[in-house]
C-alpha cells in the first residue's frame, strides 16, 4: 500500500500530462461525463455534542447534506454527539459515522442497532477487515448499510469485498490502488455487481484532490458526500482555489489534464518548511493524549 501512494503521485503525473497532449479534460480519457457536479460532505471534528451540533449548524448553512463523524471511541458519548448531530441538521439531512474497524463483530452489531435510531445513512468499517466474514456477519445482523474503507488496499481485496457482499459501498481511493485508472476500473467492478463508490481523502493537496474529482465524474455508481479536506486547509499549492473549501459542490473543472496549474511559490515556501520541521503526521499520540469524551474540540485543540 505505501508504495502505491508513490506510484500514485507519479500516475497523477503521467494523466496530467496525456490529459495537456490529448487537449482534452482528464474526465474525457476515461469515458466522459456521467455527471454534471459531484457532492461532498462536512468532516465534523469529533467533540461534545454542543460543539459537533455547533459545527453541523454552520455546514448546513453552507449548503451540505451530508454530515460525517468519527466513532468508536466512548460508544455512551457517542450515542449524545450523534443526537445532537441529527438534532441539529433536521430529519432529511445524511449522517455517516466511521469506526475505523475499532469495533468487535458484537459491539459493531449492538451498537449499529442502537445508531439506527438516528437513521444513519451508512457505516464506514465497523470492524477491522480481516477476516472478510466479520464485515460480512456485522452487514447481515444489522439495519444499518456498510461502508468498506479499510481493506482496500489491494486490488485482490477490493475484489473480494466486491465478489463476497461485505460492503454496500466501497470508499476507494486511487492512492491505496496506484493508479487513477485502477480507481476507475474498480468501481465499475462495483457498479456492475449492485456496490456503490465514496471518493475516499487521505488529508491530500488541491492536486491530488483534481485528480480523484475527474475520476469521480466519469462514474455511474457515485454516492453524494464524498471525502474532501479542502474545507479544513490552511493553503494550498495550486493557483485555482477548490470549489470544496467552501461548500458541497465542485462542478465541472475547466481546462486540459487535471485542470489546475501549480504554484511554485507555494511548493517551494512548504518544501522548505518540510526541512524544518520534517514529515506532518496527523495521527500522533501527543495529539490525543488530553482527550476526553468530554473534553470539547476547542479545548483540546488548545492543550
Amino acid at each position: 500500500m505505501t508504495g502505491n501512494f508513490a506510484f500514485a503521485g507519479i500516475d497523477m503525473a503521467l494523466n496530467d500530462l496525456c490529459g495537456k497532449a490529448a487537449g482534452q479534460p482528464l474526465y474525457n480519457l476515461y469515458g466522459g461525463l456521467r455527471r454534471d457536479t459531484v457532492d461532498y460532505f462536512c468532516y465534523l471534528a469529533y467533540g461534545s455534542p454542543e460543539d459537533v451540533a455547533a459545527q453541523a449548524k454552520a455546514g448546513v448553512d453552507a449548503g451540505y447534506t451530508v454530515f460525517y463523524i468519527k466513532v468508536g471511541i466512548d460508544f455512551a458519548s457517542e450515542c449524545e454527539i450523534v443526537a445532537a448531530l441529527r438534532q441539529a441538521i433536521g430529519p432529511a439531512r445524511k449522517i455517516r459515522i466511521d469506526a475505523n474497524g475499532s469495533w468487535t463483530v458484537n459491539e459493531a452489531i449492538r451498537n449499529l442497532a442502537e445508531f439506527d435510531r438516528y437513521r444513519i445513512d451508512f457505516a464506514e468499517q465497523p470492524v477491522w477487515p480481516e477476516p472478510v466474514e466479520n464485515m460480512i456477519e456485522v452487514r447481515s445482523r444489522q439495519p444499518v448499510a456498510i461502508c468498506a474503507n479499510e481493506g482496500l488496499w489491494r486490488v485482490c481485496d477490493v475484489h473480494e469485498v466486491i465478489r463476497r457482499r461485505a460492503a454496500d459501498t466501497l470508499c476507494l481511493s486511487s492512492n491505496w490502488v496506484g493508479t487513477l485508472a485502477q480507481f476507475h476500473r474498480l468501481s465499475w467492478s462495483a457498479h456492475r455487481e449492485g456496490l456503490t463508490v465514496c471518493r475516499h481523502t487521505h488529508g491530500e493537496l488541491g492536486l491530488m484532490a483534481a485528480a480523484s474529482h475527474h475520476i469521480c465524474l466519469a462514474l455511474p455508481n457515485l454516492v453524494d458526500g464524498n471525502q474532501q479536506v479542502a474545507a479544513m486547509m490552511a493553503d494550498d499549492i495550486i493557483r485555482q482555489p477548490l470549489p470544496t473549501a467552501t461548500g458541497p459542490t465542485w462542478g465541472i473543472p475547466d481546462g486540459v489534464g487535471l485542470g489546475v496549474d501549480v504554484d511554485e511559490d507555494k511548493v517551494q515556501q512548504y518544501h522548505e518548511l518540510y526541512r524544518e520541521r520534517g514529515q506532518f503526521l496527523p495521527y500522533q499520540p501527543e495529539m490525543f493524549a488530553s482527550y476526553s469524551p468530554s473534553t470539547s474540540t476547542t479545548e483540546h485543540h488548545a492543550s
